[in-house]
Parts: C-alpha cells; structure tokens; sequence
C-alpha cells in the first residue's frame, strides 16, 4: 500500500500542532506502509518527502490562492498513489483534486475547522472565504474524515451536515514519550531568567485568538505574588493580537515580577527543562480540537490546567492529571466566553489551587505522564490509521 500524505507544514517547516501531528504519523506509518509526503516550502534532505514552493505568477497573492497553487502541484505529483490523506485546509484541496484526477480514496484528517475559526478573516481578508470553501468541498466529499477527538467529531458533524457520520473516525493525537520526556535542567531554566525554586505557570502557543492569550494574562492579575509565569508565545495571527497581548503583558509586568516572555520558537531540549521545572501548564483556549501542548505538558510530568472545551476534556482527566475550567461560549463560531469576566476569574482560582499545592501538583503531573503512556502512544495511532485506510481500499 502507498499513500501520499499532503500536508503544509513538515519539518523542519513547523509552526504548529498540525505539522507535529504529520510528522509523528509518517513516522509511526512508515513502520507498515510506503509513505511519500507532500509539503509546502523548501526542497526537504528526507527520502519519500517532496516539497513544492508557491508558483512565481501567485508570488504575492493572497494565503489561499498561493495554497491552491501549491494544492495543484501536489494533487500531479500524487500519481501512481493508492490513497491520499491531506492535513488542514491548505493541503484539502490537494487531496480532492487527487482524489479526481486519478480516481484514489482521499482520507482527511480534521486538526481544527474554518467555521470554528473566523477571527482568520483577520490575516486571510477575502481568503478566509475561499479557506472555507476548500474545507467544505474536501470534507463532504472525503471517503474518510478523521477527528482528532470526539469533541472534534461533534463539531464536524455540527458544521458540515453533509458528512456522513459513518465515514467519520476518531483517532487521537499522540506524543513522542521518548522526545518529550521529564527533563531536570536547573541551569537551561535558569538562563531564561527563571527560578527553579519557584512556585511557576507556564504556558506555551501561538499567539492567536484561539489560544485564550489574552484571558491568561488577565487572569494573571490575581495569582499569588511569589508565582512566576513564563510565556513561550510567538507567532502572531496578526499586528492587532499582537498589539494586545504585548500591551496586556507590559501591564502585568508593572504590576508583578516574575513574567517571562520568551518570543522565540524553543528548541525541544530547552522547551522541555521549562516544562519540566513548571509546577502547573496553563492551556486557556477557547478553541482546541485536542491541543497537542497538553500531551507535551504531560509526557514532561507537568499538571496541567486546560479549558473544559474541544477536545481538551479528553486529554485532561478533571482532579486526576490537572483542572478543567469551565467556561459558557457563545456559538458564533468565535468561541468567546459569555461571562468572560467569570471565566477569567475561575481560571485563576484553578491555577491558585494547584500552583499553590506542589504536592497535589506533582501527583497530577506523574499521572499525567502515565496517561499520556497509555492512551497516546504513536504506535497505536499509527495502527488506527492504517485500518482506516485498510478498511477504504478493502470496500
């Protein structure tokens, strides 16, 4: 069996859940069946993996046109293919155009959805109308979509009434126990400015509406005054989130000491001594269909502390591996809470209670780390997602 996975981001190219996912798959697929990868961006060293630059002529256009360009290379080069399984909108339409042109089941897998994201017409302007559009067409017309949680399954059906819920399978994210693993470093930790010895938040993402930024930071207001909060957050969305999230952290660095905010995407071995030396990682979305952060957290034996939305509820066991804050949303697709001023306050009050208790801390973090071991397991995964696609080329 081959199949042609279709994804955007793949590394060394990645910025996200979506292309850690990817990358973890192939290698977890790559034990029982050939796998070539078709990526965005610059030519890859990696045998079986082929990459494709945005055409000369779309140089400049906007997101999703110049997507739909590399979506047009990659649906040719899928050739000879048995099945393709494409990764977030900007590699679905590669997926369907795959499927027509040589006749080939196309398998999508769901890391989050359009409608659930509408702050996008932000960076996408008129583009996030054709992202929803591409998302759409792959989805209803997929042989195959794959939810990364049940939550996520829920939504989908939600959104696109046109899928079939038979063709619908929930196969979770995973981690890699090996690479992400407990890391004592006091020295790594130390030279990021922080202090080992104390009580410490930490909270690690893009920053982008979805990742409840914003809230943390003003839920930060009301932590205790020895509690440090450490911030690996990059990548804005946009100038204007940007623009609130550094005004909202210089405020809170007038108030309090003890806020570090580290811009720079962090190698794997400092990200993890960070973690590791955490008592509690926050994860305050307001939309995640899973959140991969959390396993991270976990596998690096962190409590963790995580909105009660999405697919976090599935990762996060409420008084066994951490807290889930409960939050009331509005159902525009934005995800923002109806009381935000509640919801602020229960997520300080949650991490009040555990950074506060170091004892309970720990035992959440060890049972984390023992869910993370038994439920998402790369091995495992990849073993469901072959008998996906199995089960397509068998009917």
């Amino acid at each position: 069996m081959r199949v042609d996975l279709l994804t955007r981001e793949y590394p060394p190219e990645i910025y996200g859940g979506a292309g850690v996912h990817a990358a973890e798959l192939v290698k977890a697929l790559r034990t029982r069946i050939e796998v070539q990868v078709r990526c965005f961006g610059s030519p890859r060293d990696e045998a079986g993996v082929t990459a494709y630059r945005t055409p000369a002529e779309l140089d400049g256009a906007n997101g999703s046109i110049t997507s739909l360009g590399v979506d047009l290379q990659m649906a040719q080069g899928a050739a000879g293919t048995d099945l393709v399984h494409s990764h977030t909108w900007y590699a679905n339409a590669g997926g369907h155009l795959a499927k027509l042109l040589h006749g080939v089941p196309h398998v999508v897998t769901a890391h989050s959805l359009e409608p659930l994201r509408p702050w996008k017409a932000e960076q996408l302007g008129g583009g996030y109308r054709i992202s929803s559009a591409i998302e759409r067409t792959a989805f209803e017309a997929a042989d195959a979509v794959i939810a990364v949680s049940r939550g996520m399954g829920d939504d989908i059906l939600r959104c696109y009434p046109g899928v079939d819920p038979a063709r619908m399978h929930v196969v979770y994210n995973g981690i890699d126990l090996a690479a992400w693993r407990p890391n004592p470093d006091a020295d790594v930790v130390r030279s990021f400015g922080v202090d080992p010895d104390r009580p410490t938040i930490i909270f690690v993402g893009r920053i982008t509406r979805q990742k409840g930024l914003p809230y943390l930071l003003r839920a930060a207001k009301a932590l205790p005054s020895d509690v440090q909060l450490v911030l690996c957050a990059g990548a804005p969305d946009t100038k204007e989130i940007m623009a609130e999230v550094s005004g909202l952290v210089r405020e809170l660095q007038q108030e309090r000491g003890g806020v570090v905010w580290i811009e720079r995407i962090l190698p794997r071995d400092e990200l993890t001594a960070l973690l590791t030396a955490a008592d509690v990682f926050v994860c305050p979305s307001v939309y995640e269909p899973l959140g991969i952060v959390n396993l991270e957290a976990m596998a690096c034996g962190t409590a963790v502390v995580g909105t009660a939305t999405g697919g976090i509820p599935e990762v996060i066991v409420d008084g066994e591996t951490g807290r889930l804050v409960p939050i009331d949303q509005a159902t525009d697709g934005t995800g923002t809470p109806l009381d935000p001023d509640r919801f602020v306050a229960d997520l300080a009050a949650a991490l009040t209670e555990v950074v506060t208790d170091r004892v309970t801390a720990a035992r959440y973090g060890a049972a984390g780390r023992a869910r993370a071991e038994a439920v998402f397991d790369w091995d495992a995964i990849g073993a469901q997602t072959v008998s996906v696609y199995e089960g397509l080329l068998a009917g």
